[in-house]
């Protein structure tokens, strides 16, 4: 099969770039031809690598050169700049006669499955249906997002396929017909499992409003008065100043460690004890996936979507309701305070992982492209 990938970029560290990098090199290896094709690369590389026989393309549009711009003069740039993307991502399907197109819900969603190539065009989301207004944006552009938000649905009944990566998310969009649950596959497949005596969480995710970082180092201020031999390690990209200035207004330089993204972050799960996320919204957390395929017990806010699809509440980790710090802290407090705990919940964190192996994923979207050929005239 010839089946091409529509992103803004694979140069940024996040779970879809993981995500698409994984799926991309499986294809590769099983023999398929894969186009990886970007709008804002900018002659960077991938920050997850590549197989050499995978094809990538920009089309040097570079959306992101208009983030700071004035909503008018946004609205004016996106106009041309979308024209643009339109007519060269036609021009490169018709010329590449993909089996397969797939969007991955970036700026190309609400026209590729207009163009005609041949191919059978694929929408999959990577975050809950209401991700637009989580974004907790007011006036004009709140006004904006609940108009996006709803037109979202309009544009997933049009494709061939449209994929969500949990149960919990596919009841928000409705009784959709073309809708079907793929998960996100492990990123990786441990070389061991965590011992969970090092006196370390960690949390992983960039630096932004989403994660929530903010009300995680609230509650570490209520575990380190119980815990002060522990200490929280975070890595992520983006900037740190306004939670490093938390960290110090509370006092805890000592146990809180903000820490650049990086690449091995299965040694940093390795080295730790617990995983804990504060997400607002996320679509299907690879944190979550990646720290319980290496054992570690999981404390999750239970935000939309996904840690509810990961967590067995009890089982492999505690799920809290969304912004409950004092919760939160207590939670970590008693996987802290019990090893015995940990090492149960470590061990159920391990088995379940076994769910989200990239064969069991993969043959679903392997099933899913063959289903989509056969439906071609």
């Amino acid at each position: 099969m010839k089946i091409v990938y529509c992103i803004l970029g694979t140069y940024n560290s996040g779970g879809m770039e993981r995500v698409l990098a994984n799926k991309a090199n499986f294809l590769a290896k099983q023999g398929h031809k894969v186009v990886v094709v970007t709008t804002d690369q900018q002659g960077r590389k991938p920050y997850f690598e590549l197989d050499s026989r995978i094809s990538q393309v920009d089309l040097d549009i570079n959306y992101t050169d208009i983030i700071n711009k004035g909503i008018l003069d946004k609205a004016w740039a996106y106009f041309f700049k979308r024209r643009a993307h339109k007519q060269r991502l036609m021009d490169w399907l018709n010329y590449l006669k993909a089996d397969i197109v797939i969007s991955m819900f970036d700026h190309d969603a609400s026209f590729l499955h207009t163009i005609k190539d041949g191919s059978k065009k694929v929408l999959e989301v990577h975050f809950s249906r209401y991700k637009k207004l989580q974004y907790d944006c007011r006036g004009l552009m709140g006004w904006i997002n609940r108009i996006r938000s709803a037109n979202d649905m309009i544009i997933a009944r049009r494709y061939d396929r449209f994929i969500v990566l949990t149960e919990e998310d596919r009841s928000h969009w409705g009784n959709l017909p073309n809708m079907v649950v793929i998960p996100n596959a492990n990123s990786f497949v441990p070389e061991g499992t965590a011992e969970l005596q090092a006196k370390q969480v960690v949390a992983v995710g960039r630096y932004g409003h989403q994660k929530a970082y903010d009300q995680l180092i609230q509650a570490w201020k209520y575990v380190s008065e119980i815990h002060p031999d522990w200490s929280l390690k975070i890595f992520g990209q983006g900037s740190k100043l306004i939670f490093q200035n938390l960290v110090e207004k509370l006092g805890l330089q000592c146990c809180v460690h903000l820490r650049d993204a990086v690449k091995n972050i299965e040694a940093e799960y390795f080295n730790s004890s617990v995983m804990v996320m504060t997400s607002r919204y996320e679509g299907l957390p690879m944190a979550l996936l990646e720290a319980q395929a290496c054992g570690l017990p999981l404390v999750s806010y239970s935000c939309k979507c996904g840690p509810r699809d990961i967590i067995h509440d009890g089982r492999n980790g505690f799920l809290v309701n969304e912004g409950d710090i004092t919760t939160l802290a207590d939670r970590l407090i008693k996987l802290l305070g019990n090893s015995k705990l940990r090492q149960n919940m470590g061990s159920e964190s391990r088995r379940l992982s076994a769910n989200f192996s990239e064969d069991v994923i993969m043959e679903q979207w392997l099933n899913l492209f063959e289903k989509l050929i056969k439906e071609r005239p």
